[in-house]
């Protein structure tokens, strides 16, 4: 009896000790596109590498801004993206490393690691597509994790970009 007690206690205790992790660990999905309308590149610092035409390595900032149809993270309205990057394209092709801060109209912020891939679809246009992680956030959002992708067009030289993005988070 004392055996069956003790088992009893013992499977309540690990529900009970696991219950808040299932809960904390809730994930949600959050899909939106932004338009060209709503991106600006700030800066865009190009160097010709020289070893074969057109290979150039490129440092970008962009600004991504959101109105009242922005996506909701944890409860609040997405405000603002800055993306900061280093691309080593030849001829609108090739890999980037981006860093993405998120910035929600409460202040609070999360941070993004992505890596892109660029191809060049002519005429100085490309198409990229991006995979990361959220490694971070501020305030209500101290303890998010997350995995990032999106897609689309751009256009460098013209200071064009839009792309669809999915976002799957959870607070640990």
């Amino acid at each position: 009896m004392f055996r069956n007690i003790a088992l009893g206690m013992t499977i309540t205790l690990a529900m009970a000790l696991t219950a808040p992790v299932a809960i904390a660990q809730q994930k949600h999905h959050v899909s939106y596109d932004t338009p060209a309308t709503q991106t600006v590149y700030t800066q865009q610092h190009v160097i010709d590498v020289g070893d074969i035409p057109g290979h150039q390595a490129r440092l970008f900032e962009i600004r991504r801004t959101y109105g009242g149809d922005a996506p909701m993270i944890n409860g609040s309205k997405l405000k603002e993206q800055w993306t900061r990057g280093m691309s080593d394209y030849i001829d609108n092709n090739g890999p980037a490393l981006i860093y993405n801060v998120w910035i929600l109209e409460n202040g609070d912020k999360f941070f993004v690691r992505t890596s892109l891939v660029a191809q060049s679809s002519g005429d100085g246009k490309l198409t990229n597509m991006t995979s990361g992680v959220i490694t971070g956030g501020t305030g209500s959002l101290a303890r998010i994790r997350g995995i990032i992708s999106s897609h689309g067009p751009s256009e460098p030289k013209a200071g064009v970009n839009a792309n669809q993005t999915d976002i799957d988070y959870w607070m640990e």
